[in-house]
């Protein structure tokens, strides 16, 4: 490999330390991430485990659209709901048992109107039961980093144990919308409706979205709401302007409003202190790399994805770059083949990198390609 410094200007960005804001929230854990970085800008009590009520079904959720993505189950799907899904309480759209309904209607009724019915009864139609469908929920929490969280449920009704974070609740969120942003067909939606289908015939239910931001705060996109006994008042709030998107967590507010005001209140404070900063663009050459054997000498190598970077406003700094490359290639090498990275720092920490790629095919020289070459080579060169 090797490495070149990149003379890069000043541009407006992040300091290390950026939690240390001065948002305080009558709740007993806070936290607001921007989703694209994953940097946490404010944070009070956030790796403190709580009751997560139906802010647990960003999980249920997650694991439904991957199910989708993965094409186990497809949205036209027919589900039979169960006894036990049928039984629980709390938020509901009161499926009842045998009656049949679609994976897009019962997971409209979850992302809408928080249906632990409806969450139970996709959670046995996904993994046979619903104690399957909480072991693959744990899984994936460990997956993704959410090291203090256990599920018990895939609603979140209090349970011994039901526990998770507002940092671990920021991961998922993260995950669920930067993968599945087209959750927020749904998670936009204020009022819809199902038809229940049952042996007294049809029957409209309607459903209201549980989260007042959608109609109050502008930007809002979701995500989803929650209240218990145990639990108090809990969101996970997501919003996008300026192409950047943040996700403001409270748990364990002591009333409702106090729950959409600080995740407003988080919200506001991401906004008009931080902005993202794009450094380079897709396809942005880096350097070149020798490719041997191939039917070219050396190739550019590119920027994969575009380098995003979050600033606070208003703040100049300068970044540093480096760009590693590996010494070659050998023929044939595939478009989009890894050939180093470019990674961004400012006084020594890390805040950005990117891979980089070969942006063509490359075929392997023929015989006579290299015979010439090497010719060319020997007789011509001085």
């Amino acid at each position: 490999m090797r490495k070149i410094l990149l003379i890069v200007c000043a541009l407006f960005f992040s300091v290390p330390a950026f939690a240390n804001s001065n948002v305080s929230i009558d709740a007993k854990a806070s936290l607001l991430m921007e989703a694209e970085t994953g940097k946490i800008l404010h944070e009070h009590n956030a790796h403190e485990k709580l009751a997560p009520a139906s802010v647990t079904k960003v999980m249920t959720m997650l694991l439904i659209y991957e199910a989708l993505d993965q094409e186990r189950i497809k949205w036209d799907d027919i589900v039979t709901i169960s006894a036990h899904a049928a039984s629980m309480g709390g938020s509901q759209i009161f499926l009842e048992q045998e009656e049949r309904q679609s994976v897009r209607d019962l997971t409209k009724s979850i992302v809408i109107a928080s249906a632990n019915d409806a969450a139970v009864a996709m959670a046995e139609f996904i993994s046979g039961s619903e104690e399957a469908f909480v072991s693959q929920m744990n899984a994936k929490a460990q997956s993704l980093g959410m090291t203090n969280t256990n599920f018990v449920n895939s609603c979140g009704l209090d349970a011994p144990g039901h526990l998770t974070t507002a940092h671990d609740i920021a991961l998922m969120s993260r995950e669920l919308i930067l993968k599945y942003p087209e959750v927020f067909d749904y998670t936009k939606i204020r009022l819809d409706k199902i038809i229940h289908r049952t042996a007294r015939g049809e029957e409209e239910f309607g459903l209201t979205n549980t989260n007042r931001l959608i109609r109050s705060y502008s930007g809002a996109t979701g995500l989803k709401t929650g209240s218990t006994g145990e639990a108090l008042y809990c969101i996970s709030a997501t919003a996008e302007k300026e192409g950047m998107q943040l996700i403001a967590v409270v748990l364990a507010a002591p009333d409702p409003v106090i729950r959409f005001d600080g995740a407003m209140k988080m919200l506001d404070y991401g906004y008009a202190n931080y902005t993202l900063v794009a450094k380079e663009d897709e396809g942005t050459p880096m350097g070149e790399i020798r490719i041997y054997k191939g039917e070219i000498e050396s190739s550019p190598v590119v920027i994969k994805e575009q380098v995003n970077m979050l600033a606070p406003k208003g703040k100049h700094v300068v970044l540093d770059g480096e760009v590693i490359i590996c010494d070659s290639l050998n023929a044939p090498v595939a478009q989009g083949h890894a050939a180093g990275e470019v990674i961004y720092t400012w006084e020594g920490t890390e805040v950005g990198r990117s891979q980089l790629i070969i942006p063509e095919d490359i075929e392997k020289a023929s015989v006579f390609d290299i015979m010439q070459r090497n010719f060319k080579r020997w007789f011509f060169s001085d």
